[in-house]
């Protein structure tokens, strides 16, 4: 049996019993390209970001890092950033691996302090990025009312990201954690730049709004 097949087989096993079906569903779906048309909608509407992965450790504080530093600087841009897991443990520091591979691009995690997601956190955001099918299948199963504004980061990577799955490097090594973020400055940065271009073609006056300092380098637009 091949590999792949083996690997899905045991991802799928790891689901409760309640998410399996939520979680062949969305893979039949992404694969069929049908969240594709509802990406630039929610862009154009959104204010509030949420970053969330696993543990609040690596990938997605570097998301919130990354997105501040992108439209900080830009007048027109209104847009409040954060970041939290799933199962994080409350202050926590980022991994050392992520404050390395985040200080090679120019920005600083020494700070950070994980957050726990909250329903308020849900409520209050426009967009939620998920990291990974996990991740994906946990929040629609917590918060199926936020179902329509729940996104997978990786779909955001056109032709750069093979996947639309941006998996936790927690396992691996300082290396993976670099080429993870490489990933993350891609799909963020386009992001970033997609929201900038609506909001300056809505002719609005915008603001920038952030929930902490994450440096004020302009990435993209």
């Amino acid at each position: 049996m091949p590999n792949r097949i083996i690997d899905e087989m045991i991802r799928y096993r790891r689901f409760r019993k309640g998410e399996r079906s939520t979680y062949v569903r969305l893979r039949v779906l992404d694969g069929l390209g049908v969240w594709n048309g509802r990406n630039g909608r929610i862009l154009r509407r959104a204010h509030s970001l949420l970053f969330v992965c696993f543990g609040n450790i690596i990938r997605s504080p570097m998301c919130e890092a990354l997105m501040k530093r992108a439209v900080a600087g830009h007048p027109h841009a209104h847009v409040t950033v954060t970041s939290a897991g799933l199962h994080a443990t409350a202050g926590k520091a980022a991994h050392p691996w992520a404050i390395t591979a985040a200080q090679e691009l120019g920005l600083s995690l020494k700070e950070h302090g994980a957050r726990e997601l909250t329903s308020e956190m849900m409520d209050q955001a426009d967009a939620v990025f998920a990291m990974d099918y996990q991740n994906r299948v946990e929040l629609l199963s917590r918060y199926p009312q936020a179902k329509s504004k729940i996104l997978m980061l990786g779909g955001y990577g056109g032709n750069e990201c093979s996947s639309l799955e941006i998996r936790d490097p927690y396992d691996g090594d300082q290396q993976e954690v670099r080429r993870c973020y490489q990933l993350l400055q891609v799909c963020v940065t386009k992001i970033a730049c997609t929201m900038l271009q609506l909001s300056q073609h809505d002719a609005t006056p915008y603001q920038v709004k952030t929930t902490a300092d994450a440096g004020a380098e302009r990435d993209c637009c």
